[in-house]
């Protein structure tokens, strides 16, 4: 079953809203899903329309559990539903952010999450892990973890130039710890390509990185409904079902179908 880390060091290029974008639309194909929010800020956890404050165990609980190798907390026991019955989250909020000190000295610090998601992994069709903007220990571990990388990226010049230091790590996740992680592509985001800096953007993408890495077709547009529909506690899909953005992650999420059949 594919564990999918959504990544990206740079913050605010969509990579929550493509995690629960992705989440709806692949249960719109009846695929079975299992959200991990690996992000302290808690974006996820909060697009669903949760408390981080509120909640009495996350990810985390169940983090140091692993590092202290006592069994307390599983995953299934931080486990919630959300009011989709096909799609699952493992929450997080503020704690999180105490973990790079708690990895620091943990033995086989890169691979705790993935000995977290071992128990469950036959359990869904796809896992996907909503990382944290930043390529520290938690990023690590999520790279650990996956079969794949999907890269969101906004259509910016500064954006394609972080975007050589996010694959030089990439790189060396796989030369040393997960030789079978696979780039499963680069998704333009919040894209408006009626300007000539869009457009030449993604060209200057494609020609860069196309041999070698996949960029979807599918263009997210930039749209004031991914604001709004977090903030209603759900997904661009069912906040706004006919709507461009949604119907662009459709099509996006027939790509990733695609390429994973």
């Amino acid at each position: 079953m594919p564990v999918i880390c959504i990544a990206n060091q740079k913050g605010g290029v969509g990579k929550t809203t493509t995690a629960a974008a992705l989440a709806q639309g692949l249960s719109e194909h009846h695929k079975r899903i299992l959200l991990v929010d690996w992000d302290p800020q808690a974006s996820l956890t909060v697009s669903y329309g949760l408390n981080p404050d509120n909640l009495k165990q996350t990810c985390y609980d169940v983090l140091s559990s692993t590092i202290r190798n006592n069994g307390q907390v599983s995953i299934r026991d931080v486990t919630i539903k959300t009011d989709n019955p096909d799609i699952e989250l493992v929450p997080a909020n503020i704690e999180l952010s105490q973990a790079q000190l708690d990895l620091a000295n943990a033995l086989t610090r890169e691979l705790m999450l993935k000995e977290m998601l071992q128990p469950v992994r036959t359990e869904y069709d796809y896992i996907l892990v909503d990382c944290l903007p930043s390529l520290g220990l938690l990023t690590i571990n999520a790279l650990s973890a996956a079969d794949n990388i999907l890269i969101p990226m906004q259509a910016d010049f500064l954006a394609m130039k972080g975007l050589a230091l996010l694959l030089t790590t990439v790189i060396r996740i796989q030369e040393r710890i997960n030789p079978s992680l696979e780039i499963l592509g680069i998704l333009f985001t919040m894209s408006n390509t009626r300007t000539l800096h869009s457009r030449e953007v993604i060209e200057v993408t494609k020609r860069a990185f196309g041999d070698k890495i996949k960029v979807f077709d599918t263009i997210i547009p930039a749209s004031v409904r991914f604001k709004e529909a977090p903030a209603a506690g759900m997904s661009i899909l069912t906040y706004a079902p006919r709507s461009d953005g949604a119907e662009a992650y459709r099509l996006f999420t027939e790509e990733v179908l695609h390429e994973k059949s």
